[in-house]
C-alpha cells in the first residue's frame, strides 16, 4: 500500500473517539435519569406536610385506626347492655365484623366499684382464661415474679399497658384507682 491511500481501518480508528464520545454522555444521562428515577420511586409521591395529599391526613389516619365497633352505655338505666348498641357501618372493605367485646362499666359506676367489681368487668376477659399469656388469677406460679417486682411496676403495667395486654384493660372510662383496685385484688388472689 501506498502512503497516499488511506486504509479503511486507519478511518475507523479516527471516528473511534467520536463514536466513544457520544456513548459515554448518553450511559451518563441515562444513568443520572435511572438514579432521579429511583429515588424518586424509593421517596414515593407522598410528601409530610402536602394538603392535597388526603389518603395521610389526620382524619383519614383516625377513620383507618378506629375500632370496628363501639360499645355503647346507658348510664342512665343503671345496667350495662349485653349486645353492642350499635353495629358498625358497612364498608367497601367487606361487612362489619362482629366482636366479642366485654361489659364495659360506666365511668360514673366505676370508680366506685371495688377491685373485685374492675376485675370481673374489665380484667376477667384475660385474666380468668389466662388469654394472650396474661397470668390467671390466683395463680401463685403465674403471678410471683410479678408480685416480686413491686406493686408500683404492677400499676404502671396495668394503666399504661404490657406486651398484649391494653392500657385499663381495654376500659378507658377506668380510673387509674379503680385500676390500681383491680391491681390490689389480683395480688391478693395470688397470696
Amino acid at each position: 500500500m501506498s502512503p497516499h491511500h488511506a486504509d479503511p481501518v486507519e478511518k475507523n480508528i479516527e471516528t473511534h473517539p467520536v463514536k466513544l464520545a457520544v456513548a459515554v454522555t448518553i450511559g451518563a444521562i441515562g444513568l443520572v435519569v435511572g438514579i432521579i428515577m429511583l429515588a424518586n420511586f424509593s421517596v414515593g409521591s407522598h410528601r409530610i406536610g402536602e394538603t392535597d395529599d388526603k389518603a395521610n391526613s389526620p382524619e383519614a389516619i383516625a377513620r383507618r385506626i378506629a375500632p370496628a365497633t363501639s360499645l355503647e352505655v346507658d348510664s342512665s338505666r343503671g345496667s350495662v347492655p349485653s349486645q353492642p348498641a350499635a353495629a358498625a357501618p358497612k364498608s367497601a372493605a367487606g361487612p362489619a365484623i362482629a366482636m366479642a367485646v366485654p361489659a364495659v362499666v360506666p365511668a360514673s359506676t366505676a370508680t366506685a366499684s371495688s377491685g373485685g367489681d374492675v376485675y370481673k368487668a374489665s380484667c376477667s376477659v384475660c385474666h380468668a382464661t389466662g388469654v394472650a399469656g396474661a397470668p390467671k388469677a390466683g395463680d401463685k406460679a403465674g403471678w410471683g415474679a410479678r408480685i416480686a417486682k413491686g406493686k408500683p411496676l404492677l400499676y404502671d403495667h396495668a394503666i399504661k399497658g404490657f406486651n398484649a395486654m391494653p392500657a385499663k384493660g381495654g376500659n378507658p372510662a377506668l380510673a387509674d384507682d379503680d385500676v390500681k383496685a383491680a391491681v390490689d385484688y389480683l395480688v391478693a388472689q395470688a397470696k
